[in-house]
């Protein structure tokens, strides 16, 4: 049987300042624009997360999605909702928060609770029209 996929999507508000320490502010606005704003910015995420695999015979689930939402709302929301990432978060102590490494993050912290006959992918909505996707 070909895998089949089920998806769980949860939000969360966090705020983050996207910096380079290493470069003065000039050239932080210049490549960040108003997301190295020094006094941050928020956002209200969507997150998307894709299991893929089979379907378990005794059960009809690929994972049950009760247990997927208790996980993202321990391991995810409550570690990043309504948190400074940069200032909250040791996830971000050295690691500049934007979407594509808080989509990373996210994939990390999950994986290690997912069994690993199933494929996991994580989809950020940063705004609407923005988002990242790990892994590609």
């Amino acid at each position: 049987m070909e895998p089949i996929a089920v998806f769980r999507k949860e939000s969360f508000n966090a705020a983050h300042r996207l910096y380079n320490p290493a470069w003065s502010d000039e050239e932080n606005r210049h490549v960040f624009g108003k997301c190295s704003n020094p006094n941050f910015h928020g956002h209200n995420y969507e997150l998307e997360v894709k299991l893929a695999g089979p379907i378990n015979p005794e059960t009809g689930f690929v994972m049950d999605m009760k247990a997927l939402s208790d996980l993202i709302q321990q391991e995810i929301i409550e570690r990043f909702d309504h948190k400074n990432l940069n200032v909250e978060c040791m996830e971000f102590k050295n690691l500049n928060p934007t979407a594509e490494h808080i989509a990373l993050v996210i994939y990390q912290i999950l994986r290690p609770h997912i069994h690993a006959a199933l494929k996991l992918s994580v989809r950020l909505y940063e705004t609407p029209r923005n988002f990242v996707e790990y892994p590609a």
